[in-house]
């Protein structure tokens, strides 16, 4: 069975699936939550369950799938729109390894959404794999009749979009940027946009990949914008920055860089919008969540 049920939670007319299942990329168990619409339910009124469209969502450091699936409030607009959400982890838990729990900004809780490469990490930190080369196609194929899921039959694998905060909005806007076509939009909430300018990136990049900085423009959204396979094409992105966001203020987050690589390369179909006096929190989420619905909405149907 690929997927075990941990709870299953009524919410906007759909349902919450917290599950587990064993993951080949990061050798540990994996916690992942999936939100159902309506419209993928079997019910009385509803005897046939339609194969809805996909919206990823990953999450920012020290988080779990529980953060936003209780305090984002995306589900009021998924549910209306009939998307899915899928809430991945942020990292391995329990791998075992050195120097994971000594701070709350990288190992456990901050998988940054890479594959690692330093020895001490490469075996399990492989959050990247994870997400995009396991998660999402075990997702899509779980149809076997012996599985309590089948969420093969009730998500539509072409079509997919992802969002996310934070640390999730960098993983968001990378994976988008990696996987030309696979994705059909992304947002992000307050995205670590620059990491390889950042304290917390040099942190996360050292750690995970070495010391290389040419290596971590690979893992960079405003690296990777400037690449020609996106120069003058349109990137469906939507990003959220709070003026009031410490962080933002702080200089983790750098989205002038992202908005001025984007300038640079042509790249149309950006929209970076900050928001006065919002700070980097589940306020601000909440606060924009159904704008991000919709606009993953609006390239999904």
């Amino acid at each position: 069975m690929a997927f075990e049920i941990k709870a299953t939670i009524a919410t906007f007319g759909g349902q919450l699936l917290k599950l587990s299942h064993s993951s080949t990329s990061t050798k540990t168990p994996m916690a992942v939550s999936v939100f159902l619409p309506p419209a993928a339910l079997v019910s009385s009124s509803a005897p046939q369950t339609l194969k809805v469209p996909v919206l990823v969502y990953l999450s920012g450091l020290t988080c779990t799938p529980d953060n936003c699936s209780e305090k984002g409030f995306l589900h009021a607009a998924a549910s209306r729109r009939g998307l899915a959400i899928v809430y991945p982890d942020t990292s391995p838990r329990g791998a075992g390894v050195e120097g994971e729990d000594e701070s709350w900004d990288f190992g456990t809780g901050a998988g940054f959404y890479v594959d690692a490469t330093t020895q001490s990490f490469k075996e399990h930190y492989n959050m990247e794999s994870y997400v995009q080369r396991e998660l999402l196609p075990l997702l899509f194929s779980d149809t076997d009749e012996g599985s309590a899921t089948k969420f093969g039959d009730k998500l539509d694998g072409e079509r997919v979009s992802i969002t996310g905060h934070s640390m999730g909005g960098h993983g968001a806007l990378t994976l988008y940027l990696k996987n030309p076509g696979f994705y059909k939009s992304v947002s992000a909430f307050a995205p670590i946009a620059n990491p390889s300018k950042c304290p917390w990136g040099e942190k996360a990049f050292t750690g995970y990949l070495g010391g290389d900085r040419e290596v971590w423009k690979r893992h960079d959204a405003t690296e990777l914008v400037r690449g020609e396979e996106w120069r003058g094409k349109d990137l469906r992105a939507l990003v959220d920055v709070g003026t009031g966001d410490n962080f933002y203020k702080g200089g983790q987050l750098l989205p002038e860089n992202f908005e001025k690589a984007v300038q640079e390369a042509g790249v149309k179909g950006v929209t970076v919008r900050y928001q006065e006096n919002y700070d980097h929190s589940y306020y601000f989420i909440s606060s924009f969540a159904e704008d991000h619905v919709e606009h993953a909405a609006k390239y999904l149907f």
